[in-house]
């Protein structure tokens, strides 16, 4: 049975779940009190132990969706302390770092062991406290699908206690070829454990995926969000070459920090990156090639405002979480309504505002047509300056957007101290509402 809510349906809270008084305890001290639909619709299914698929996107709050109740079963559940009991599996080394960290927060007054396994240059000897981990046992591991595998075919690894086996943002893990390290790991698993998985679209390749690893799972569906109105969003009509220009002209003078330039080419961020240091522009390049402590560096210094630009692959669009980004640019247009959905969600969290600029070549424009009929409005279109020459013409638009919108109209621009129960219980109402874990 597929049940699914709008990621704007209003949540009930989370002492009304059947939550361990400790993963309780945490949330309170965060503040955290309602639930988003993602987790008032997942978090209860988890607890009655079935298996599930969950379509939601980043933003959602997803990540608490699985750590919440599975840290809730930690506390309450018999397991073997010196066995694995629960492997967490994300794409992204990004991603593994950010659930161990919220793993460390909502777990707070939760007695659990967990090990981080990604890739990455081998600092402070991670490689042999990944191995110790997995051999003496932990709670929670927490890993992409490549290193532990890695790991697994070199160490004798019992996985004989694993009750719980999580694939958050399993459509990626497709996507980057990890289908066949996933089943690898599978085997290797106990065939009675809770099998939970998380998905920001259900392709195929998903269903096919489910199929082969869960037992009649429960799906949950969390309809795709369209951007916040808080997001100011604008398109530019731009030939190839007039980009960087463009680009450069829409940081001048501004001062603005946290900037976010997303590209879907590894090299061209590269070029984009040194394009904009070559005009003095604090600019940072994000990508795959650079070793796991560079991109630690990268992420440290871009949240502490000491990097202007971060110029990016899609491995910054999702999983990472940062309050303050003021404007985030598609230097090329994605290939889908998502993926532009999860790149421009980087700005305007938090309950701030944002800015989003992308520049739609023509060769792009079939792309932008589709983004726009799923936004079901045309964004507004800011005029190229003279500086740069002339803009393409709409009738070259035409010729290759297609049917559909065509980009329209022009315009200018913790405190760790326990909760009380019972004052809990009776005061409620005058608390503030409304705050809700976020991935």
């Amino acid at each position: 049975m597929c049940k699914k809510c709008s990621i704007f349906a209003v949540g009930m809270y989370f002492d009304e779940l059947a939550l361990s008084d400790e993963v309780l305890d945490a949330l309170w001290d965060m503040h955290f009190d309602e639930c988003t639909p993602v987790q008032e619709k997942t978090i209860p299914v988890i607890l009655e132990g079935h298996d599930v698929i969950s379509c939601a996107q980043t933003g959602t709050g997803k990540t608490a969706a699985y750590i919440l109740p599975l840290l809730t079963n930690l506390a309450y559940d018999n397991h073997d302390p010196n066995k694995l009991n629960a492997i967490i599996m994300a794409p992204t080394r990004e991603l593994a770092q950010q659930i161990d960290q919220q793993m460390e927060g909502f777990g707070f007054y939760v007695p659990f062991s967990s090990v981080a396994i990604y890739g990455g240059k081998d600092t402070n000897g991670s490689w042999g406290n990944q191995v110790s981990g997995l051999q003496k046992g932990a709670d929670i591991v927490i890993a992409t699908p490549g290193r532990l595998l890695s790991q697994i075919n070199i160490y004798d690894v019992d996985f004989s206690g694993v009750k719980y086996f999580i694939l958050d943002e399993a459509d990626r893990m497709l996507d980057m070829g990890f289908y066949d390290d996933i089943m690898t790991i599978v085997r290797r698993l106990p065939k009675d454990r809770q099998t939970i998985m998380f998905s920001a679209t259900m392709p195929d390749k998903i269903k096919h995926l489910a199929k082969a690893i869960m037992h009649h799972p429960k799906e949950i569906e969390i309809a795709v969000s369209r951007p916040p109105e808080s997001i100011h969003q604008m398109c530019a009509r731009v030939f190839e070459p007039q980009k960087t220009g463009l680009l450069e002209l829409l940081l001048e003078g501004r001062n603005l920090k946290k900037v976010i330039v997303f590209s879907g080419k590894k090299q061209r961020v590269k070029d984009l990156t040194r394009a904009l240091r070559a005009k003095n522009i604090d600019a940072r390049a994000m990508h795959s090639d650079l070793e796991q402590s560079e991109r630690d560096q990268v992420m440290l210094d871009y949240r502490n405002g000491r990097v202007d630009v971060l110029v990016a692959t899609d491995v910054v669009a999702r999983g990472i979480d940062v309050t303050d980004v003021p404007l985030v640019v598609n230097y090329d247009v994605p290939r889908d309504a998502e993926d532009y959905v999860h790149r421009i969600g980087r700005t305007a969290r938090a309950e701030n505002s944002g800015e989003a600029v992308t520049f739609v070549s023509p060769e792009d424009s079939r792309y932008w047509s589709k983004i726009e009929r799923f936004l079901s409005k045309e964004i507004e279109r800011i005029p190229l300056p003279d500086v740069l020459g002339d803009a393409p013409t709409d009738a070259l638009y035409a010729t290759r957007s297609g049917r559909g919108y065509s980009g329209g109209s022009r315009h200018s621009s913790r405190n760790r101290g326990g909760r009380n129960r019972k004052s809990k219980a009776t005061s409620r109402g005058g608390r503030h509402r409304g705050s809700k874990p976020q991935s």
